[in-house]
């Protein structure tokens, strides 16, 4: 993995998402990439020596985590401790007494946002992505309200690179626009791009791209919203 800046413990989740295995090492792993940090730096944060994570994900020493330091990852990407190898029981006892340790799954759509024309049916949610509950929880987000979508295309570089997943919140189509970044769809034609409402009630639709063209005082009446962007996870 490429060196990222140090990272420091605080007790705040800093978690972003992953897909859940039966594997505390891989899911461990998918952690780190999906935050960007880098295992040299985790190390650093739990006070190990700068080999100590890439050791136990890649040659299986130590065979499981110290149980504080299973905690204390647990707590820094807002996860159960048995997605990290924890025993149910113990994994019971980590944040909401008696809480479900199960991620809560969000569909994934096999359509990109920009991608060209389509509609969201529910033949296109295939696969499905897991995420904290108490994470969700925090963001105020209802999972069922939710989906996820791949960006296709650099119109919204660098907020949004091509192949990025972005969390749609659906629930936002349907309350007053407040200014964010949007999916939506104008002529047939998913969208993913920056939206305001002007003082004269019309749109302004924005790509982050200076190479791409936006659009100003476009009827609301043209546009269908789909969603309200609230996350990102990115490929490295």
């Amino acid at each position: 993995m490429s060196r990222k800046n140090p990272i420091a413990y605080s007790g705040q989740s800093n978690y972003v998402g992953s897909i859940v295995t039966s594997d505390p090492r891989a899911n461990l792993e998918d952690l780190i990439r999906k935050n960007g940090h880098d295992f040299a730096a985790v190390s650093k944060m739990l006070g190990k020596n700068p080999a100590y994570i890439q050791q136990y994900i890649r040659r299986g020493s130590p065979r499981k985590l110290d149980e504080n330091d299973r905690r204390r990852l647990a707590e820094f990407y807002g996860v159960e401790e048995d997605v990290l190898g924890a025993p149910k029981q113990r994994a019971a006892g980590h944040g909401d007494r008696g809480a479900s340790t199960a991620l809560l799954r969000i569909r994934q759509l096999q359509v990109g946002a920009s991608a060209g024309p389509g509609s969201l049916t529910d033949d296109e949610y295939a696969e499905s992505m897991g995420f904290g509950p108490k994470w969700l929880r925090r963001l105020g987000l209802d999972p069922a309200d939710l989906s996820l979508i791949a960006v296709d295309g650099d119109s919204m570089h660098p907020t949004l690179g091509d192949g990025d997943d972005i969390m749609v919140d659906h629930s936002a189509s349907s309350r007053p626009l407040r200014d964010g970044i949007y999916v939506l769809r104008m002529d047939d034609v998913l969208l993913v791009k920056r939206v305001a409402m002007g003082p004269s009630g019309k749109l302004s639709i924005r790509s982050d791209n200076p190479q791409y063209p936006d659009w100003d005082d476009v009827s609301p009446e043209s546009v269908n919203i789909i969603g309200r962007v609230v996350w990102t996870g990115r490929r490295l």
